[in-house]
């Protein structure tokens, strides 16, 4: 499968998906800390991909997004943006509506 096609796929299959440096529990730089605490504050399971890991994902997503930094978060294939965005959203309260709209609630 061509990266580009797997990087559709990813984020087709993933409501909520982070492409961070790291694991929301190990993260590898301050910008995906804090975009990762964010999410993980507003309580529903995400999708992430470690770029340090993948450096294909790394090297064609902001391509795919034109968005050239990490994290990226992506809500409902649609990318919302980097650390600053996330973070701005999450003190706003915006975080947490936009991500339960797109995660429906555990029964």
């Amino acid at each position: 499968m061509d990266i580009m096609d797997t990087i559709k796929q990813q984020i087709a299959d993933n409501a909520v998906i982070l492409y961070m440096k790291g694991s929301p529990n190990a993260p590898q730089c301050g910008f995906s800390m804090r975009s990762a605490q964010a999410i993980m504050e507003c309580g529903k399971r995400f999708a992430y991909v470690d770029i340090l890991t993948n450096p294909e994902i790394r090297a064609n997503l902001p391509k795919y997004a034109e968005w050239p930094t990490f994290p990226q978060l992506w809500v409902n294939g649609e990318l919302i943006g980097g650390c600053d965005i996330i973070t701005e959203m999450h003190e706003a309260g915006e975080l947490k509506t936009t991500i339960d709209s797109a995660v429906p609630d555990e029964a």
